[in-house]
């Protein structure tokens, strides 16, 4: 089998163009991103899991598909089988057999229990990605998961894109 490589920026514009947005316009920060060294070891650090694959817990509201801003609060301690996603971007199939594979929460619990990690943070956060307004990422949405991970106390962050 011969796989040939995806070109995600046409099929991005694809995407857009198909939902009725305007052709998309790419996110350029100027400068170079802060880096603060972490200052402890990470067996000994509290790590927090972000992830945009359209997680949620069963019972809670799902996702929807335009601009859809919102986040989902997630405990770290959730049964797998309480797990649902839902996006509009990739191929949910995989992720619905195992949401590890975009949530990789059984990983970091067993990160933790091996001592690689001190431990996880009390919630994970879980948004939609493909957000057209990049905008409303660094205003709202961005802010808003970062001021709830300062306050579970997380040293470091786990941030997984999809």
């Amino acid at each position: 089998m011969h796989n040939e490589p995806v070109d995600y920026i046409q099929r991005t514009l694809e995407q857009y163009a198909n939902l009725g947005y305007p052709p998309y316009q790419w996110v350029n920060n100027p400068g170079d991103p802060p880096f603060v060294p972490l200052g402890k070891a990470l067996q000994d650090a509290r790590v927090g899991l972000v992830a945009s694959g359209g997680i949620y817990r069963h019972g809670q509201v799902a996702f929807h598909f335009k601009d859809d801003c919102s986040f989902r609060l997630i405990p770290t301690t959730v049964k797998l089988s309480e797990l649902r996603v839902t996006h509009f971007a990739y191929d949910l199939t995989a992720a619905r057999v195992d949401p590890n594979v975009v949530f990789p929460l059984e990983t970091l619990r067993d990160m933790a229990q091996l001592s690689r990690i001190g431990e996880l943070g009390p919630h994970a956060y879980t948004f939609m990605g493909g957000i057209y307004s990049s905008r409303k990422v660094k205003e709202i949405l961005a802010p808003a998961i970062a001021d709830r991970l300062v306050k579970d106390g997380v040293d470091v962050v786990i941030l997984v894109p999809v």
